[in-house]
């Protein structure tokens, strides 16, 4: 039996924890913030209750086997979407993604766009196919052992490699609203559909393959989950306590300091945390873990944040909602260029929970996500309270104008997301995805693991709980 220390109690952490205490282990969390969850975030304000983190659930089954692994039957209550996304395009086109898309698609935009995206939706298949086999369950810490791998002449023509999902968009859809759309998922990722592989193209797969999911009460509720099963297994869960420094002998980890200088022994470390933050901030003295961070420093997309509570409720909104702006090019230089800018005419996308659990009847909570740049591209105390009018004012031009319904706003910026999780510049999934490797889950030390959305195989939440199953596989069963 092994002791092991898991740094940070967000989804990854906790569910690695559970796997590694089902194998035998000993295994205790440090959390630094006062509640688990990372950046499965919840704000609770005068009975509205709202999610701050993913806003749609996925790949149910890889949630279900994690509970059935680590002692019993998934308690999620899971609310099926439909339509998973509801889609405004400038021209005034809605199209709904969801079950039988292709049939919707011909619906909306006319039996070629259809033909187009059942095309594409085969390539897609095969791309899917290629990365659960190879990429999204399996360790992948090299471009060699990526070159390695047994792929099929068929699966290395569906991924691409060198393809951009922008690219693959303009070469396969002749209608350019799915271009757009197909081009949103790179956002997924955090990155810039013009540069972020074309293998990507396996998150609609999943997402409309598999079906997009709700959990009742909030996405904050899988946390919950985890920490229940953390508490009937035995694990222990320390919140409100920092972790300064993870401790290394003879170039393996063998624990960690917390705030305070109080050292703690283990014969692992499990990080949930940022990967750069891991590299720079508490492996200082490692050369390797420095040439790593260095690799890590181009963030990925941050998210700026308003929270409305609104009287009443809004004709033809959907649990998922985007607007479209004209020129979605723009937004992307807007981010990735330097110095980089808040986007003028965002796309905008509402989360609004039909849930009496999260909002007071008669009344809405929206969540309201736009792009942004992280903190650090650019200041964002300077342009808070402006861009969230400006949001707000882009809402109103395309149809939407919910401020004289407004009971109030929060608003949470990418400087907020790093002060309250440690995630360098707020970057929502640590470095910008524009390659198919991220960071592995294999630290540059023995002994050191890393599990999380900044990590293999990605972020969203079936990903980061693969990467803990990729972990505990790798630690093995205690002896």
């Amino acid at each position: 039996m092994a002791s092991v220390i898991v740094v940070g109690a967000g989804v990854g952490g906790l569910a690695a924890a559970v796997r590694l205490r089902a194998a035998g282990h000993a295994v205790t969390v440090f959390e630094q913030a006062p509640v688990a969850g990372g950046k499965l975030g919840v704000h609770e304000r005068d009975g509205f209750r709202f999610d701050t983190g993913p806003s749609l659930f996925t790949l149910p089954q890889v949630a279900a086997e994690l509970f059935a692994a680590t002692g019993g039957p998934s308690p999620l209550d899971l609310v099926p979407l439909d339509p998973v996304v509801r889609h405004h395009f400038p021209d005034g086109t809605v199209l709904d993604s969801g079950p039988d898309f292709a049939d919707r698609i011909g619906a909306a935009l006319g039996a070629e766009a259809a033909a187009d995206w059942r095309r594409l939706w085969r390539r897609a298949a095969r791309v899917w196919e290629a990365s659960w086999q190879h990429v999204l369950t399996a360790p992948v810490d090299s471009p060699l052992r990526m070159a390695g791998l047994a792929w099929r002449l068929r699966d290395l023509a569906a991924i691409a490699p060198g393809r951009t999902l922008a690219g693959l968009a303009r070469t396969h859809l002749r209608d350019p609203r799915l271009r757009t759309l197909l081009a949103r998922y790179a956002t997924y990722t955090g990155a810039d559909p013009r540069r972020a592989p074309a293998a990507l193209l396996a998150i609609p797969y999943a997402e409309l393959a598999f079906g997009g999911w709700y959990l009742r009460g909030g996405l904050r509720t899988l946390a919950g989950a985890l920490l229940d099963r953390c508490a009937d297994l035995g694990v222990r869960v320390h919140t409100g306590t920092a972790v300064d420094r993870i401790l290394t002998a003879g170039n393996a980890a063998c624990g960690v300091r917390l705030a305070g200088g109080t050292d703690v022994p283990a014969d692992v470390v499990v990080a949930n945390a940022d990967a750069l933050h891991v590299y720079r901030d508490l492996l200082p003295a490692i050369p390797r873990a420095a040439a790593r961070a260095r690799r890590l420093e181009a963030r990925s997309l941050g998210g700026f944040v308003l929270l409305l509570g609104l009287r009443g409720r809004t004709p033809g909104l959907a649990h998922h909602t985007v607007w479209f702006p004209r020129d979605y090019d723009a937004e992307f230089d807007a981010i990735f260029d330097r110095p980089a800018r808040p986007v003028d005419d965002p796309t905008v996308f509402v989360t609004c929970a039909d849930d009496p659990a999260v909002r007071p009847e008669g009344h809405e909570g929206w969540f309201v996500l736009v792009n942004a740049a992280p903190q650090g591209a650019l200041d964002w105390a300077e342009h808070r309270d402006a861009y969230a009018s400006r949001v707000l004012e882009v809402l109103a031009a395309r149809g939407v104008d919910v401020r004289d319904r407004l009971l109030f706003q929060e608003v949470l910026t990418p400087a907020d997301l790093e002060a309250a999780t440690r995630t360098p510049g707020g970057a929502i999934y640590g470095t910008a995805s524009h390659g198919l490797l991220r960071p592995p889950n294999v630290g540059p030390v023995r002994g050191l693991y890393l599990v999380g959305g900044s990590v293999h195989p990605g972020g969203g939440l079936p990903l980061v709980m693969l990467s803990a199953k990729i972990v505990a596989d790798l630690i093995g069963p205690a002896r």
